[in-house]
């Protein structure tokens, strides 16, 4: 009778908590799929209101980006799980163009108070878009509680500059910083074994592996490209703020803009102020007051979105979405990142193999009548660049190339540029870098003396195996190597010299690895002219003498939204997982993350350092 009762007792508990685990399961279902549909639901922006006298905010706290992104993961905020919508540079300038002739915009402020993402090049862009906005006797008012240089730099387009009372305003000059990882090295037992042509001597991505400092000619070249770089960025402030340059130079040298009041008296900024009387000289201009404390505003995302400005969007093998347009096509693609082989997409890399198919597609679309190409690179697989640059030369001879270089186009940045009809850059532009280099890390003695491993082999001939690796790389072996390394940048230089029209002599001159501003390479001949995304669409429009009448469309992933989502979110586990928890990974892994073509790519690169920080 007990046994029965025991057994009565188990089944009851068991069935409660099975019945439990049951229920759990299925509410803890159902709110994932609550979870999932929100998340989905939040992709979907509202159109905006657009009110009269209204001031349009471009706020710094806004992403600005290249292009559109490839992975919904990077618009997710992880503390509150909403998504926001990046706004695209070609957004922006298209934005602000149409904002000169909208009547219900009265004019535009930055708000230069934020940490959004923005890069130089895109400054400069926005800074030339908001001169040609003010031709329209429209304000352009700046505000900040602290300005960076690069935001100052923004801010110097605007007819009146606010600044906290409380604020500051950065004004120390530019450098750049490089890092070096020798010291590390040599704690770990990794050595490094470089491959590069000797007439490369300015190709210094290989200098953090095998210097605890920068060489002379690395020296050399980082001051000629800093020096221009301040003087572009000094004449500039100089012209808007009809200062003296010279005058700048000396206050950053000597800290001489500390305070608030350092920069009114100097003639940098018009006016200390907090942000309530910032209002104030909105409705003097005749913004309208909203009736909730401030006045009649639209951010530049609500903006765009109100609008509708973004480019038709398609997919390598699927333009369904232009079946419908009449009208001529000129394709935007975009080369954001690393170049790396393969045929894949993810924010961050420009895989070869899929630029390529974009290409292509642009090439025997006969719609498609001419091609703006918008290069965000510092390199990378020299392989990749060589399948990209292949289907760059085939466009060009069908229909017009247009080149427009962001922040760097720089090594393998360069080399798929090189075919290009007219290629622009910003002055601030990194560029050049005509050079390549190989790389390998021996981890036997960081193996053996850090963590007991060994290895024994048996091949059929002396370099099969993990050479270089697991074992010092034989004389024969590094004189293979050097031979292909020798035939790349040979490759490399005739390609410029072909796509840019100069002797190869002078191409030889300039190259050797050497890294450019954008002001610098025009006069080199390596870059047409100084202008940005706007002026290479214009561009593209006149080289394939088109009317006015033509739509513009842009390549995109063809995941879902939510397959990116959930597609980022493998990529990142695996990312974090994947080093394990040793003291001396974890070491190894900043090196790697700061560097990741030696993570993601094989073979010969052409690539500028990974590790090289512009410093304002």
């Amino acid at each position: 009778m007990s046994e029965e009762k025991n057994e009565l007792t188990f089944w009851k508990v068991f069935g409660a908590s099975l019945l439990a685990f049951v229920a759990t399961s299925v509410l803890s279902v159902i709110i994932f799929i609550i979870t999932i549909i929100s998340i989905i639901c939040s992709f979907e922006f509202e159109t905006e209101t657009i009110p009269q006298k209204s001031v349009l905010y471009i706020n710094l706290s806004e992403d600005i980006i290249d292009g559109p992104l490839t992975s919904a993961m990077g618009t997710l905020d992880p503390m509150t799980f909403e998504f926001t919508e990046p706004v695209t540079i070609l957004e922006t300038l298209t934005a602000i163009e149409i904002a000169a002739e909208d009547d219900r915009i009265e004019g535009i402020c930055i708000n230069c108070n934020g940490m959004g993402t923005i890069s130089t090049a895109n400054i400069e862009e926005l800074r030339r878009a908001l001169e040609l906005f003010k031709e329209s006797g429209k304000f352009v008012i700046a505000y900040d509680d602290m300005y960076t240089e690069s935001e100052y730099y923004l801010a110097t387009v605007a007819d009146k500059i606010l600044l906290h009372p409380e604020g500051s305003l950065e004004w120390s000059g530019m450098g750049m910083t490089l890092s070096f990882y020798k010291g590390l090295m040599d704690k770990l037992d990794v050595k490094a074994e470089i491959f590069r042509p000797t007439v490369c001597k300015y190709k210094s991505a290989v200098e953090p592996y095998i210097r605890t400092n920068m060489s002379n000619e690395n020296r050399e070249q980082m001051n000629t490209l800093v020096n221009s770089m301040w003087d572009a960025f000094t004449h500039d402030v100089a012209t808007s703020r009809n200062l003296n340059v010279e005058d700048l130079k000396r206050y950053a040298e000597n800290l001489e803009v500390i305070l608030p009041e350092d920069a009114l008296n100097r003639g940098m900024i018009d006016r200390i102020a907090y942000e309530d009387e910032l209002y104030d000289t909105f409705y003097d201009y005749g913004v309208e007051y909203n009736g909730y404390g401030g006045p009649n505003a639209i951010s530049l995302r609500n903006y765009v979105n109100a609008i509708n400005i973004s480019p038709l969007r398609v997919s390598v093998g699927d333009d369904s979405a232009l079946g419908g347009i009449s009208e001529p096509l000129i394709a935007i693609i975009y080369a954001d990142g690393q170049i790396v082989d393969g045929n894949m997409y993810a924010d961050g890399y420009v895989y070869g193999s899929r630029l390529a198919a974009e290409l292509r597609q642009a090439r025997l679309d006969d719609r498609t009548k001419a091609v703006v190409v918008r290069v965000n690179s510092p390199g990378g697989s020299a392989l990749a660049s060589d399948v990209v640059w292949r289907e760059m030369t085939l466009l060009q001879k069908t229909k017009p190339v247009v080149i427009s270089m962001g922040d760097m186009a720089a090594s393998g940045g360069y080399y798929i540029s090189a075919p290009a009809d007219y290629i622009y850059a910003n002055n601030l532009t990194l560029t050049g870098s005509i050079g390549v280099f190989g790389m390998m890390f021996n981890l036997e003695d960081t193996l053996k003396n850090k963590l007991g491993i060994t290895f024994d082999t048996v091949a059929t001939s002396p370099s099969a195996g993990m050479v270089g690796i697991f074992k010092p790389l034989t004389k024969e072996q590094r004189e293979a190597i050097m031979v292909s390394i020798d035939e790349v940048y040979d490759t490399f230089t005739t390609h410029v010299a072909d796509g840019r029209n100069l002797p190869i002599e002078d191409v030889l001159e300039i190259a050797g690895g050497r890294v450019w501003s954008g002001v610098d390479a025009v006069k080199l001949g390596l870059v047409d002219e100084i202008g940005g995304f706007t002026n290479a669409i214009l561009k593209a429009i006149e080289l394939a003498d088109i009317s006015d009448n033509y739509s513009l469309y842009e390549f995109r992933a063809p995941l879902s939204e939510f397959e990116q989502w959930l597609e980022s979110m493998s990529t990142s586990a695996t990312v974090s997982l994947g080093f394990g928890n040793s003291i001396y990974f974890d070491e190894v892994k900043s090196i790697f993350i700061e560097n990741p073509m030696l993570m993601t790519n094989g073979g010969i690169q052409a690539i500028v350092p990974g590790n090289m920080h512009i410093d304002f």
